[in-house]
């Protein structure tokens, strides 16, 4: 059997119960090495056979898991965050189910809820986003004309950009050209619940001028929108005694 599981965002007692029980059980571990916080690892069996995918090929990692299936053994494929976002999963799932190895996932925090720790931030204000947009920068990876930063850009929701931070002059262009004002709160959080986590607000134009002051060249997460200093937002209607709901009558 093989198990992805989401490792969490960076601090080691962000992992879910059931990730760390699968951890605790797994004959073979692979993780993502480059992110996954190996003190993750602490926790598994003397005799775990581990491996840093971060050296590995596809087929290297692919070669793995059918070894030691076929020993009768358990496989964790240990991703950061949760593994459904820029995990690459799927191209291992279908050669999983080509080969009839059963596999489940186990879901993770992902960064993006890290980040928003690290700012005591609420994506979702009333009247001013209700929506967060999910995505990235175009880089070796292609993205979709369709999802460009500037046409995501252009609904003023709140954004959150992985893997985008080699790219921020780019990013500052798109998102302008889209529709955000220069002065526009931004933020950049690097490893976020990581115990070197570092965070700065600022705004769409000075998010490369913050990076380069502050030496963050990847493993940080771009926020963008109003919500980054939560100013001006309405009160929830949920809490509102004026508010009748299932469960109260309003006041």
């Amino acid at each position: 059997m093989i198990h992805f599981v989401g490792a969490g965002p960076g601090a080691v007692d962000l992992i879910t119960v059931r990730g760390q029980k699968l951890l605790e059980q797994a004959d073979v571990v692979i993780y993502a090495g480059s992110l996954v916080n190996p003190g993750l690892l602490d926790c598994v069996k003397r005799n775990c056979k581990v491996y840093n995918s971060a050296t590995m090929t596809l087929e290297e990692v692919l070669e793995v898991m059918e070894q030691a299936e076929n020993e009768g053994k358990m496989t964790v494929r240990l991703h950061t965050g949760d593994p459904c976002l820029y995990g690459a999963i799927r191209e291992q799932m279908d050669w999983l189910d080509e080969k009839k190895i059963p596999y489940d996932s186990c879901p993770g925090v992902s960064s993006f809820c890290g980040a928003a720790s690290a700012l005591n931030l609420e994506y979702t204000l009333p009247n001013v986003s209700q929506s967060v947009v999910i995505t990235r920068m175009q880089g070796r990876t292609s993205v979709p004309e369709k999802e460009t930063v500037a046409s995501f850009a252009s609904h003023g929701a709140t954004m959150v950009l992985f893997l985008s931070t080699g790219l921020l002059e780019q990013l500052e262009q798109q998102l302008v050209e889209g529709g955000y004002t220069p002065d526009t709160p931004a933020a950049i959080v690097y490893k976020a619940t990581w115990p070197d986590e570092e965070k700065y607000v600022c705004t769409v134009s000075d998010l490369a001028k913050t990076a380069k002051e502050h030496q963050i060249t990847k493993t940080a997460l771009i926020i963008v929108g109003d919500v980054v200093t939560h100013h001006f937002y309405e009160r929830s209607k949920l809490y509102d005694p004026r508010f009748t709901t299932e469960f109260r009558e309003a006041k």
